[in-house]
């Protein structure tokens, strides 16, 4: 009989953090859908749809740098753990509310803005979280099988949530997402942080700010990067929220082709993950760095249009080339950051590439307006093309080069082999 074979480095930690991942996001991309097919049913329209993204989207950016230095002062899986519960509570009291046909357009915003609350606390956790739980030559490995799980069960958690809204209606599908919040709240819950030093409180959570602030301020590859996304994340975030389904309603026969756009990247980014477990490129920031560029083709294809085959295939090159950034920016950020300083970066690196996106859709209607579909899409591709070129000239984006040794201040992972003792074995993620 055949066993499955874990790998050496794949730790107790990192493999309850990967099922937790697995659990949460085929329930979250289901309610995603859910929350807007609720508005509608309750009788809302697409300005409703929007008001209900924004209460979600908001206080996500508003807590972020909070987050981030809660989960430094604080164990990362309490705050994980405590996020997990307020998202599961929001999340069950929305679905009581749109099962009994008792929800109203208030009621959704404040779940959905709770919902982003939560999710402003747990983000810069998971991820410092998910750092300190490999170590040495398989980082990179870890990291791009990482973010292949949590996409598959993406993917597989937006089909399923689609069918089942059908099958029983949205309600339904926001309580599964409770229950998911409720089992991987759970399991994170058993994370072992014996490995990570205890923190002291130190000056309060303003001088924590400051410090994540030294940190970030103090390494221009990490802050050219996080300001070139405010700009890419912006302007993507339009395309595909605001353009691309009109492009699909006016121009390409109605929702499904851009559905099938959007799967295509889903594919995309499988295989970009898949590339990199294998893939470790010696200069990680300039190979990822070069792989933002082809992040301009879908909003390219949208300004031509070019057809549904077009348009899928430059989503899902566009798939591919953002999980090789995602998985070479992790690993420099494991590689370069003290360990109990990686939630409070990685807050600054959230609230900066996230910041403009509210703004940036919200103006995606009066741009159109204002300069025509066609060249408001042109304009973005072209601004992606041209901020990712600046970046290229920062030195430190082109030299910084993988190494095995940790930074100081780091802490090796819980259950990880050292990286003597992997030898030239090498992978991230």
């Amino acid at each position: 009989m055949n066993h499955v074979r874990i790998p050496g480095w794949a730790g107790r930690n990192y493999l309850l953090l990967t099922a937790a991942a697995i659990i949460t996001n085929l329930g979250t991309h289901g309610a995603l859908i859910a929350a807007a097919f609720a508005v509608i049913q309750s009788g809302g329209d697409g300005g409703d749809v929007g008001l209900v993204a924004m209460a979600r989207t908001l206080p996500l950016v508003l807590f972020l740098l909070i987050g981030g230095a809660v989960a430094d002062r604080v164990p990362r899986h309490r705050v994980m753990v405590a996020a997990n519960a307020l998202n599961c509570v929001s999340q069950a009291v929305f679905a009581v509310l749109v099962l009994t046909g008792e929800a109203r357009l208030w009621h959704m915003m404040l779940l959905t803005a709770l919902c982003g609350t939560g999710q402003a606390f747990f983000n810069p956790a998971a991820e410092g979280m998910l750092m300190s739980s490999v170590s040495g030559e398989q980082v990179s490995r870890a990291f791009a099988l990482f973010r292949m799980a949590m996409h598959g069960a993406g993917i597989g958690g937006a089909a399923l949530g689609g069918a089942l809204i059908a099958a029983v209606g949205p309600g339904w599908v926001l309580a599964v997402d409770a229950a998911a919040f409720a089992l991987a709240g759970a399991l994170r819950a058993f994370l072992d942080v014996r490995h990570i030093p205890e923190r002291t409180a130190g000056g309060g959570l303003l001088a924590d700010l400051r410090e994540g602030w030294d940190e970030f301020a103090s390494r221009p590859w990490l802050w050219a990067i996080v300001a070139q996304f405010s700009v890419v994340v912006a302007l993507v975030g339009a395309a595909e929220s605001v353009y691309g389904p009109l492009v699909a309603r006016d121009q390409l026969g109605g929702a499904r082709p851009w559905g099938l756009a959007l799967a295509l990247f889903g594919v995309g980014t499988l295989a970009g993950a898949l590339l990199m477990v294998r893939w470790k490129p010696r200069r990680m920031l300039l190979v990822g760095t070069l792989c933002v560029f082809p992040i301009a083709l879908p909003s390219a294809a949208l300004a031509v249009p070019l057809d549904v085959v077009g348009l899928s295939a430059a989503m899902f090159v566009s798939g591919v080339a953002i999980e090789v950034f995602g998985v070479s920016w992790m690993t420099a950020l494991h590689q370069e950051i003290p360990e109990k300083k990686l939630s409070r970066v990685s807050a600054y690196d959230w609230f900066g590439s996230t910041a403009m996106l509210p703004l940036s859709t919200a103006l995606a209607g009066p741009a159109e307006s204002a300069f025509g579909r066609s060249n408001a899409l042109w304009g973005s591709a072209t601004l992606i093309v041209v901020v990712t070129a600046l970046v290229l000239l920062v030195p430190d984006v082109r030299r910084l080069t993988r190494r095995t040794k940790q930074v100081s201040g780091s802490a090796p992972a819980a259950g990880a082999p050292s990286a003597d003792a992997e030898g030239s074995l090498r992978g991230h993620g």
